[in-house]
């Protein structure tokens, strides 16, 4: 009997690679208007609802964000979700959270998402793991975001960690950041931005806005010069209960009483949400260069939110 050939899996990975422009790559550097989602991996093995909810955003996001462990909670890996995402057309955005890695997982997973075609990576520090279901569990935080961030762009120009090269060459990874304009401190807003810029973040998408004065003022203040979109978080509220639970359990988070007022006094809350979140996607217009949104379980309302933003759909 002969010997069996090994199997040659360049053809087979060959479908996997993206150029080093991905579509999102290309709408920032274009200095387009950028429209991304956020979708949660699910809680078990099967992908249906995730890809569900994700084609309906076809054609009229820039990048779906995968949540990695999102308020600490135990969900399918942001990587493999991403990888299934891609294979059905949809261009994901892999957040990766420093808390449950450390240097050699975050630089193994980094470059497995490179192999994959997964070029677009939100760097993140993760959420505390008490806040979870499972607070019993350890938390690695070995980096944090900035020192994500400058990881990512160590390997871009060819290195590990340890200032090795590595031996196939450097990655083309597309890294950006979160940031909160509505942080209480404005010098450690400031900063922490600035070092994020300078570790090699190339795009930033905020937390859930609700004050857009504060918006305005970190775009004019902070943000103005530094040549790299912020995409400002527009979250669907879905009912006057949910206004108020995200006011006691969100941080740094203060959604007014007006809208709560009118969740309140609508027919029909969720859609009052939605014209709500509508005329959020208009404002954020005028102030910064793209929205991210976030319609936890209501993914399928987003398309709605950005016509009646008048956001037309991505040609």
């Amino acid at each position: 009997m002969s010997n069996p050939q090994p199997q040659d899996f360049s053809s087979t990975f060959s479908s996997f690679s993206l150029a080093p422009g991905s579509n999102f790559r290309s709408a920032v550097q274009a200095g387009q208007f950028l429209v991304t989602a956020e979708v949660m991996p699910p809680k078990g093995g099967d992908p249906t609802h995730m890809i569900q909810m994700a084609n309906l955003l076809k054609g009229r996001v820039h990048g779906v964000n995968i949540t990695d462990g999102s308020r600490a909670v135990m969900r399918m890996s942001s990587l493999a979700s991403a990888v299934i995402l891609k294979h059905m057309g949809i261009e994901p955005i892999c957040q990766m959270a420093c808390r449950d890695r450390n240097r050699i997982a975050l630089q193994s997973d980094l470059l497995g998402a490179q192999a994959l075609g997964i070029c677009n990576i939100l760097a993140l520090t993760g959420d505390p793991i008490k806040a979870g279901d499972h607070p019993e569990a350890k938390g690695v935080f070995d980096l944090e975001s900035v020192r994500l961030l400058r990881l990512v762009q160590t390997l871009n120009q060819g290195f590990d960690a340890n200032e090795k090269a590595l031996p196939d060459g450097a990655t083309h990874l597309f890294a950006g950041a979160a940031v909160d304009p509505q942080c209480g401190s404005w010098s450690g807003l400031q900063r922490r931005f600035e070092r994020k810029v300078e570790a090699g973040a190339q795009f930033f998408q905020s937390q859930l806005i609700c004050d857009f004065d504060k918006l305005d003022k970190f775009m004019s203040q902070i943000a103005a010069g530094c040549n790299k979109p912020v995409l400002a978080g527009i979250f669907l509220l879905k009912s006057a209960k949910n206004a108020r639970f995200i006011n006691r359990n969100v941080p740094g988070i203060q959604i007014s009483d007006e809208i709560i007022d009118r969740l309140e006094r609508a027919a029909d809350p969720l859609q009052e949400g939605v014209a709500i979140a509508a005329e959020q996607v208009q404002q954020a217009q005028q102030l910064c260069q793209g929205v991210h949104l976030m319609a936890v379980k209501r993914e399928d309302l987003i398309p709605q939110i950005l016509d009646r933003a008048g956001v037309q759909p991505l040609t």
